[in-house]
């Protein structure tokens, strides 16, 4: 069996130039934020002998007079029109309990959801009783959220043909605070993959469908064999992923590509490494500042 060995390195320290682009204002609980008493307290903070306080590790945000703190690690918390990707955890009467990476488990209702087809007709009890054929115990879906209660429990709904159970692909779970939000958050990449960045945290990485018009209210999975060479483009994306979650930067479509394409000279079990995972990330830095300017 072939056995590899490392032995310990130097690591350089990465250059400033290469770094972020402005210095975070980080916090830990307790922190003073400031002493002013004109600025309103947001989410992570609370007063303290006419001081605002972190409550939580994170980097302060302002928004004109609100201060809140953006926790760098916590569960996902939903707001309406994030897109997400959950695991179906239980069949109950006329819903499906999903898990999304929040404290609750969200809701998916019947009445949210479109029939096999796009049927647009009330829900029967026949309905009710082939749930188990629509979505089962499991099944991984995309999703939108459509209301989120007062407890903090998201209301889902697939109400679109974008959105439905998910076939062949790989998932990848991250930090909700490393995801970018952006207008759109399904994306087909040019190397033969595509990626959907739930806001929640859970990634999917799946082969481009060939045909998209095909859809029948996103019920059906496609179960065909994928390609050695569409696996291998999969296998590397997560990598990609992976990487930049470690390197603790911000996923969005531009930096998956640009870590892709800086990490194509090595092979893909050596990505992971932490000599080729420093050039890969010097390179994909380098290509995000060049690109903001």
């Amino acid at each position: 069996m072939a056995m590899e060995m490392r032995l310990p390195s130097a690591r350089k320290p990465l250059s400033e130039s290469l770094g972020r682009d402005s210095k975070k204002h980080l916090v830990v609980p307790g922190d003073t934020i400031t002493t002013d008493t004109g600025f309103m307290r947001g989410h992570g903070t609370y007063m303290g002998e006419e001081k605002l306080i972190a409550s939580v590790a994170g980097s302060v945000e302002r928004v004109n007079k609100l201060i809140c703190v953006k926790a760098l690690k916590t569960r996902y918390n939903g707001e309406v029109g994030d897109i997400v990707v959950g695991r179906i955890t239980e069949v109950q009467q006329k819903r499906w309990k999903v898990e999304t990476n929040s404290r609750l488990d969200s809701v998916l209702l019947l009445s949210s959801m479109n029939l096999p087809g796009g049927e647009l007709r009330r829900r029967s009890a026949e309905d009710e009783l082939a749930m188990r054929g629509f979505l089962q115990e499991g099944d991984l879906i995309s999703a939108e959220v459509q209301a989120v209660f007062s407890d903090g429990a998201v209301s889902l709904h697939t109400r679109s043909l974008k959105y439905g159970k998910l076939g062949q692909g790989v998932l990848v779970q991250v930090s909700p605070s490393l995801v970018k939000r952006q207008k759109t958050h399904f994306h087909d990449l040019p190397c033969g993959a595509s990626v959907i960045l739930g806001n929640n945290g859970f990634i999917w990485i799946y082969p481009t469908p060939e045909h998209k018009d095909e859809d029948v209210g996103g019920f059906t999975a496609n179960l065909e064999p994928v390609s050695l060479a569409d696996r291998e483009v999969i296998s590397r994306l997560r990598n990609c992923v992976v990487l930049l979650v470690t390197q603790r930067m911000m996923l969005y479509d531009t930096s998956i590509l640009y870590c892709y394409e800086a990490s194509l000279p090595h092979q893909i079990k050596d990505i992971l490494k932490p000599e080729v995972m420093e050039e890969i990330v010097l390179e994909t830095r380098r290509r995000l500042l060049e690109q903001e300017g």
